[in-house]
């Protein structure tokens, strides 16, 4: 009697177990979308969403960037909301997407606010279903901030700059009125090792670095006697020694000075070799750094082809014969080859 009451009991709860079930079911998704919307109301960055190059929905922040209330933007064409300058960029943007081609994850946007200032700011878009339909969610980051953050430091870098070629620019005179061989042969190096390095595809960052490092690469024969550097004969052993230590000592002058440049690293390096028999610490291979790597060629291709106080100037060609059959071993190819395609199919000429 009891088991049939109890069975009984089970089958009328039923329909009330489906109720509860559908009651869990709305609670969760009502929360759900509590959390959605909070997290999209206080999100740092503007988000939209677009159909038909038409704003159907923006949350507070994208209202806050534009200068729109979320009013007013729902149901604003994209294409007032850049200057007139900007509209072809959307355009074609949006033709790219429909096309279904790939665009930028994220991308630079001129947004034109309703006060009519503009608005530099980064946007990306991602392709969603919004009342089954095809859309894009955009987000969009004012970055005017950064901007202004970006041009400081570049103002800072270029102030850095000018400070460090103003140094570099005494250390060269300081030289030329010893020593007019070395800071003839530091200047012609610098051009050379400069075009090798675009001949390379390197940025123009680093060419300017190596430019700079090129102008004083031996600035450390400030340290070495003028009666070894001037001498008319061979050097002794001692005389190579003490003009040896020229690398370390032009490190040592400039490891201090502030500079956008490793130039106190290529200085040291300059006279490395890839087998690590170059001096003054035997570095070989990726120890040594590109810039150094580049100037090493370049230094040597115009000591051979100039005049020095002990001897006359041999030929470009035998220069090059010397780079050709070296490289790979004491040279790097890459730059080797670079340099021999200067001389023999562009005709640079060392000035």
């Amino acid at each position: 009697m009891k088991n049939k009451s109890a069975q009984k009991h089970k089958k009328n709860t039923g329909p009330l177990d489906h109720v509860n079930r559908c009651n869990q079911v709305d609670d969760a998704r009502r929360v759900s979308e509590e959390k959605y919307a909070t997290v999209v109301e206080n999100a740092p960055d503007g988000i939209s969403i677009i159909q038909d190059e038409i704003i159907k929905f923006a949350n507070k922040r994208q209202a806050e960037i534009s200068g729109y209330t979320v009013e007013e933007l729902i149901g604003k064409s994209i294409y007032d909301l850049v200057p007139p300058d900007f509209v072809s960029v959307i355009k074609e943007r949006v033709a790219l997407r429909e096309q279904g081609k790939d665009i930028p994850e994220i991308f630079h946007v001129r947004l034109l606010c309703k006060d009519g200032t503009i608005k530099e700011t980064e946007s990306s878009t991602k392709l969603i279903q919004y009342e089954s339909r095809p859309a894009s969610m955009a987000i969009t980051r004012n970055i005017a901030e950064r901007k202004r953050e970006e041009e400081k430091l570049q103002q800072t870098i270029n102030d850095l700059k000018k400070a460090v070629n103003t140094t570099v620019q005494v250390l060269v005179s300081a030289l030329e009125s010893r020593d007019p061989y070395t800071a003839g042969h530091q200047s012609r190096s610098a051009n050379l090792a400069c075009a090798i390095a675009a001949e390379m595809g390197l940025d123009q960052e680093k060419i300017e670095g190596i430019r700079m490092a090129g102008v004083i690469h031996d600035i450390g024969k400030l340290s070495v006697p003028v009666e070894v550097l001037a001498k008319p004969t061979k050097l002794s052993e001692l005389g190579f020694s003490l003009v040896k230590e020229h690398a370390r000592s032009g490190y040592e002058m400039l490891k201090n000075v502030e500079s956008p440049w490793p130039l106190a690293q290529i200085v040291h390096q300059h006279h490395e070799r890839m087998d690590g028999s170059g001096y003054p610490r035997n570095l070989k291979g990726d120890e040594i750094i590109m810039e150094a790597r580049i100037l090493a060629v370049a230094d040597v291709v115009e000591a051979m082809a100039s005049h020095r106080p002990y001897r006359s100037a041999w030929s470009i060609k035998i220069a090059l014969e010397e780079i050709d059959k070296n490289k790979g071993i004491l040279y790097d190819n890459t730059v080797a080859d670079a340099c021999l395609r200067l001389f023999r199919e562009k005709s640079y000429q060392l000035a």
